[in-house]
C-alpha cells in the first residue's frame, strides 16, 4: 500500500549537515584516542565554529579538554573580549600561550622594520605550550580552501618530536580511517574544518545563529593602505610618513595579529550581506588580507614545516 506524503519521511541531509557529522566523528575519535587534547581558540569565526562542534560532541556534558590562545600581545581588542566571554559561559579551561612571555624569556626576538610582526614568533610559543602542558593533540580550525600549503594537510596531521610538518610524509586516511599512534615526545594536530569552505562557516554561524566578534561586521575603523592592504592604524602597524591614515568602512574576513590581517571595504553589517559578498568573492581570505602569506610563494608552506599552525 502506498504510504501518504503525511507518513512519508524525508532522511535526505544538508550539505552542512555532512560536514558537521563528519567534523563532530573526528572530534569524537580524537577524544577517544588521545590523553591529552586541546583546542586552539583564538575568538575567530573558525574556532567558534570549533568550539560549537565540540560542544555539540560532548552535550549535555561539559567539553573535556582545554581551549589555548596563543596570543601575540597585539590582537584585535573585540577578539580577546569576545574570547573570555564565550570560554567563560562554556566553562571550560583556558590556556593563553603569550608571545610576549616567549620575547621577555629570551626565546625568540621581536622582529623590527616598518613590516614587523609577531605573527610568526608565535610557532615557539606554540610549541613551548604544547611541551610544557604534555599536549598530545590539538585541534586546529584551518582548512582546506584557505591556502594551498593547507590543502596539502590530512585531517590527523603528523608532527615530529620537534613539532616540524613533513608534507611527504603523511599517513593515509583511506574510509576516514585515522593513524593516531605517536611516540612520546610527537604530537597530531588535527583539523576537522579540513573539507569547509569560507561559505559553509558562514552558513553554519547563521544556522546555529552563533555570536561572533563584531569586527567581522561593517564598521568605521581608521586604517591605512600598505601593498594594497587595508591595515587598522595601531601602534603596533609601524605607520610610515608615507602611510597616511584615514577612516573607510570596513569588516575583516580573518582575525589575527593586527600588525598583519588586513580589512575590506564593506557595507555588510549582517551574516545575509556578509554571505552574498563571501558568495561572489573568488579571493581567499588569507590571500586577501594576509600580509604574512605574501613574503613568498611558499610562505605558508615554510611556516609549517616549522611548526605552525
Amino acid at each position: 500500500m502506498q504510504r501518504s506524503t503525511a507518513d512519508a519521511r524525508d532522511y535526505r541531509t544538508s550539505q552542512l549537515d555532512v560536514l558537521e557529522a563528519e567534523s563532530i566523528h573526528i572530534v569524537r575519535e580524537v577524544a577517544a584516542e588521545f590523553e591529552r587534547p586541546v583546542l586552539l581558540f583564538s575568538g575567530g569565526k573558525d574556532s567558534i565554529v570549533m568550539l560549537r562542534l565540540a560542544e555539540k560532541a560532548f552535550w549535555p556534558a561539559r567539553i573535556p579538554f582545554p581551549v589555548m590562545h596563543v596570543d601575540t600581545g597585539h590582537n584585535f581588542s573585540e577578539v580577546i573580549e569576545f574570547r573570555d566571554r564565550r570560554v567563560a559561559e562554556l566553562g571550560v579551561r583556558l590556556v593563553i600561550a603569550s608571545v610576549q612571555e616567549s620575547i621577555d624569556k629570551g626565546r625568540v626576538v621581536e622582529e623590527t622594520g616598518r613590516r614587523a610582526s609577531r605573527n610568526r614568533l608565535q610557532t615557539t610559543t606554540l610549541l613551548d605550550a604544547i611541551e610544557e602542558h604534555r599536549f598530545d593533540a590539538a585541534f586546529g580550525g584551518a582548512r582546506r580552501d584557505e591556502e594551498k600549503a593547507r590543502a596539502k594537510e590530512r585531517v590527523f596531521s603528523f608532527r615530529d618530536d620537534f613539532g616540524q610538518w613533513d608534507p611527504k610524509n603523511q599517513r593515509p586516511e583511506l574510509w576516514s580511517l585515522y593513524n593516531t599512534r605517536i611516540r612520546q615526545g610527537e604530537h597530531i594536530r588535527v583539523f576537522p574544518l579540513s573539507n569547509w569552505t569560507e561559505l559553509d562557516i558562514w552558513d553554519y554561524i547563521k544556522r546555529e545563529k552563533l555570536e561572533i566578534p563584531s569586527i567581522y561586521f561593517a564598521h568605521s575603523r581608521t586604517v591605512f593602505e600598505r601593498d594594497g592592504m587595508l591595515l587598522a592604524d595601531s601602534p603596533f602597524s609601524n605607520r610610515g610618513d608615507d602611510e597616511p591614515a584615514f577612516e573607510a568602512m570596513v569588516r575583516y574576513r580573518t582575525v589575527g595579529d593586527m600588525s598583519c590581517t588586513g580589512a575590506v571595504e564593506s557595507t555588510a553589517t549582517g551574516l545575509d550581506e556578509v554571505i552574498t559578498e563571501i558568495a561572489a568573492t573568488r579571493i581567499t581570505e588569507r590571500g586577501q588580507t594576509r600580509a604574512d602569506d605574501r613574503t613568498s610563494e611558499a610562505a605558508m608552506e615554510d611556516r609549517k614545516r616549522e611548526g605552525y599552525f
